[in-house]
């Protein structure tokens, strides 16, 4: 096989390395490379308006390429200084010949073309295909918070909508329409629960007879009578004449309180903190006080006639004693005792009580008419007296009472009844609601901020890609200059640099 077809093949990041093994490069070229570099700036500083000069200066490392295409077109640019010996008197051409003159001295240009492909392909190309690509994961990890934030959003705002719906309220003025619903629709619920009870009576007598306790149950057998009457008419047996309820006052902020002067003392005036005790006080020297004689009169002294002795002529009303009516014309319901039996929290905890005993009663009736053993058979023995009452009517009567039960304990109920005897928790409902509405708008502008940020990392990732392309373009054609130049070294054989991953692909030949 002939040896100019034998093709050489060198790691363009091992290039630099293999030029300086075989001698066609000192290894300390790169001490010169600084003269050049600072001949290089000073000439840029003075160039010619050419369209070609302004591509080829603009974003690239100038190198000895570089500057043999800057002579060519200074030849034509400058071809009027040109004298009769084909010499040129412009300083331009002058300085850019000594340039590639220096350039050539001991093969400095290739050392220098070597070390900017190896650089080029192992880390400005690389450097730049991980950030784009890191940017384009940046915009799609902010895509994907967007679309996280969108179905969180719609989340809160459901759990927003469901509380507007279980308070029944719109939600446009909350505050207002919480407390309208205290004096509009607490007492008809109230009254609705109350007139829920009526179905229990045989359900209460039947627990009433299995007890055989008539003060079972109060509360209960109260309302069943009676109604939702004033926690007054349940104590005392008798309606009250007149109801005077305490006012409900519905508190936003809590009021400013004066501090004190914080030394603790006692302000007793302008007069210095002397105390005046009046003109008819005569003071010892000692400081004590003497009274004059006379001046308080503590009466005489006389014995008792008979202290065992009660004197009935004094009336009723010099006694001081108040004989209330016969019990029949009533009194006044002030305080707690103004409120409902249901509404007040203490006897509606006791109604609530009435009616779990009541269920679970019921529920033992009805795991005895339901149950197979024997010996829970006899355990419950003493409910066979009930047995007129079959497993569905007693179905029946439990379902009654959950339904008393689960009126009283409704969600909307027991938020209405804190805001009325607790002012102040309406303000923390109506802040508990907003905090939805403000989770949301937080949610909207952290997805506004991430869409901006998406747009921008895209925007950056577009922008960068034509660097990329300009660098690989201006590598690619670095690389085939240096093989050129080291194939013509070697009587024209074929020179392959591989390893310039160009593409960001794993082939380690050159992409031709």
């Amino acid at each position: 096989m002939n040896e100019a077809d034998i093709p050489i093949d060198i790691h363009a990041a091992k290039l630099l390395d293999w030029l300086i093994s075989r001698r066609i490069v000192d290894k300390n070229w790169h001490l010169h490379i600084r003269n050049i570099r600072n001949k290089i700036s000073n000439a840029i500083t003075d160039m010619p308006e050419h369209d070609e000069l302004l591509q080829l200066l603009s974003g690239a490392h100038i190198n000895y390429f570089h500057c043999l295409r800057i002579v060519d077109i200074l030849k034509t640019t400058e071809a009027d200084s040109k004298n009769v010996f084909g010499r040129y008197g412009s300083q331009r051409m002058k300085d850019w010949q000594e340039i590639v003159k220096m350039y050539e001295k001991d093969s400095l240009y290739l050392a220098e073309a070597a070390q900017i492909l190896a650089r080029n392909i192992s880390y400005e190309i690389p450097g730049i295909r991980k950030q784009i690509k890191h940017l384009e994961q940046l915009s799609e990890e902010a895509e994907k918070k967007i679309e996280d934030l969108e179905r969180s959003e719609k989340v809160v705002y459901g759990e927003y909508q469901h509380m507007c719906k279980q308070l029944g309220v719109t939600g446009e003025n909350l505050r207002q329409e919480l407390v309208d619903k205290v004096f509009n629709d607490l007492p008809g619920m109230l009254a609705r629960v109350a007139g829920s009870v009526a179905p229990l009576k045989k359900t209460v007598e039947l627990h009433g007879s299995f007890m055989a306790d008539g003060q079972c149950l109060p509360l209960l057998k109260h309302v069943l009578a009676k109604g939702n009457t004033t926690v007054y008419e349940f104590v005392y047996g008798e309606a009250p004449l007149a109801i005077e309820e305490p006012p409900v006052k519905f508190v936003t902020q809590q009021e400013d309180v004066r501090q004190d002067d914080g030394d603790g003392a006692i302000d007793f005036g302008d007069d210095g903190g002397a105390i005046d005790f009046g003109d008819d006080l005569n003071v010892v020297p000692d400081g004590a006080v003497e009274l004059e004689v006379g001046d308080i009169d503590w009466g005489v002294a006389e014995p008792a006639a008979d202290e065992n002795v009660i004197d009935f002529n004094i009336s009723l009303e010099e006694s001081g004693i108040v004989v209330e009516g016969d019990g029949n014309l009533g009194g006044v319901a002030k305080g707690d005792e103004a409120y409902t039996v249901l509404d007040a929290q203490q006897y509606r905890d006791r109604f609530i009580n009435d009616l779990l005993e009541l269920q679970l009663f019921l529920k033992m009736r009805l795991h005895q008419l339901g149950s197979t053993d024997k010996a829970q058979m006899l355990s419950f023995a003493i409910m066979d007296t009930f047995a007129d009452h079959d497993e569905k009517s007693v179905a029946g009567m439990l379902a009654e009472v959950e339904i008393v039960y689960a009126g009283l304990t409704d969600e909307l109920m027991q938020h209405l009844l804190q805001i009325k005897h607790s002012p102040v928790y309406v303000d923390i409902l109506t802040s508990n609601v907003k905090q939805k509405l403000s989770s949301i708008e937080k949610m909207k502008e952290t997805a506004k901020m991430k869409k901006e940020k998406s747009i921008s990392f895209k925007q950056q990732s577009v922008e960068l890609k034509p660097t990329q392309a300009k660098i690989i373009e201006q590598t690619k054609t670095l690389q085939g200059q240096i093989e050129r130049d080291v194939s013509k070294r070697y009587k024209n054989r074929v020179v392959n640099l591989y390893g310039t991953n160009l593409f960001g692909n794993q082939d380690q030949h050159r992409v031709r």
